[in-house]
């Protein structure tokens, strides 16, 4: 039995992908999307159908240019959800505008708006994740929506302190970035490489995983943006964990035998305090993070950054 089918008795695994063709090869549970991965997607040929349709859904709702724009916009990011969702049999997480971090109403008004564009189209609100920042605001907006049965991926997420808050917010799923703290460690601490169980990303997740567990909390851990399949492996036991397809397909060549690394049951048994996270906490250990508000705040801009390169490519077409 190969990697992949190894970790998949053991973690629930998901594609971290918009281009379905590489979704179909492996079989993942769910997927997941975000900007940078829709923006990469709908330069292809092949995609151009779900652009074309945005588009003219835009037009027909939409009154003014900038008001096609936004309902074009959403319904990319709608269109490629549903086309995923043909092809998996769980649940698809599609990103709210990464513009909103730092607004509550406005990550709710979006949220509600692409889970009424997917209720329009037949799909039941509990096969959708809604991704946010995992801000002191994406945080607030998660514990609306999930009142509503809106249920929230948080997404940016590189310390306990935001780890704790999105628990505290009852948020179905948070997604820790593992690779892109490791990116962050490698660069600011000169090294071209770590072991794999000491890997600063892997440790991370470990941690917040044994935390969450002995807490009792129901939200799930989706260790995300892997580097190489080592840090994978590392964390095989997790809740669930997104891999890049060119991984999946590493994994699925891979051969050996895959150990469990993390268990509900030796996550209890650890020595941890709980540690009370109020909006104060939460900003000061953020704030003395280096590490968690680098990367928090350059994941908003690029994520940004790419969100505006898709509404350009959109406005040329309206």
């Amino acid at each position: 039995m190969n990697k992949l089918d190894q970790l998949k008795k053991m973690t629930v695994i998901v594609s971290d992908t918009g281009e379905f063709e590489e979704i179909k090869k492996y079989h993942p549970t769910d997927a997941t999307t975000n900007p940078s991965l829709i923006l990469a997607a709908s330069s292809k040929p092949e995609y151009q159908f779900l652009i074309e349709e945005a588009v003219v859904h835009g037009q027909k709702k939409g009154k003014s240019k900038d008001a096609q724009l936004t309902l074009a916009m959403d319904k990319v990011f709608v269109n490629f959800g549903l086309e995923i969702l043909k092809i998996i049999p769980g649940r698809v997480s599609t990103e709210v505008d990464a513009r909103l971090s730092f607004d509550v109403q406005g990550s709710v008004a979006k949220a509600r708006h692409l889970i009424e564009l997917y209720e329009a189209a037949g799909i039941d609100r509990k096969r959708i994740l809604i991704k946010l920042a995992s801000t002191w605001e994406g945080m607030k907006a998660a514990e609306i929506l999930e009142k509503e049965n809106i249920h929230c991926n948080m997404t940016l997420l590189f310390n306990l302190a935001q780890a704790i808050g999105c628990a505290e917010a009852k948020a179905t799923l948070i997604s820790p970035f593992v690779g892109r703290i490791l990116d962050w460690y490698k660069k600011n601490e000169g090294k071209e490489s770590y072991p794999p169980a000491e890997d600063p990303g892997v440790i991370s997740v470990t941690h917040i995983y044994n935390y969450y567990k002995k807490m009792g909390y129901p939200t799930q851990i989706m260790g995300a943006s892997f580097r190489n399949i080592d840090e994978i492996l590392e964390l095989a036991g997790c809740d669930f964990l997104t891999i890049a397809p060119k991984l999946l397909d590493e994994l699925q060549k891979a051969e050996g035998d895959v150990s469990r690394k993390l268990s509900c049951e030796a996550a209890k048994k650890a020595d941890i305090q709980k540690i009370n996270v109020d909006e104060k906490t939460f900003r000061l250990m953020l704030c003395n993070d280096a590490m968690a508000s680098d990367k928090l705040y350059e994941g908003i801009r690029t994520f940004s950054k790419d969100i505006i390169k898709l509404q350009q490519l959109l406005s040329s077409r309206i």
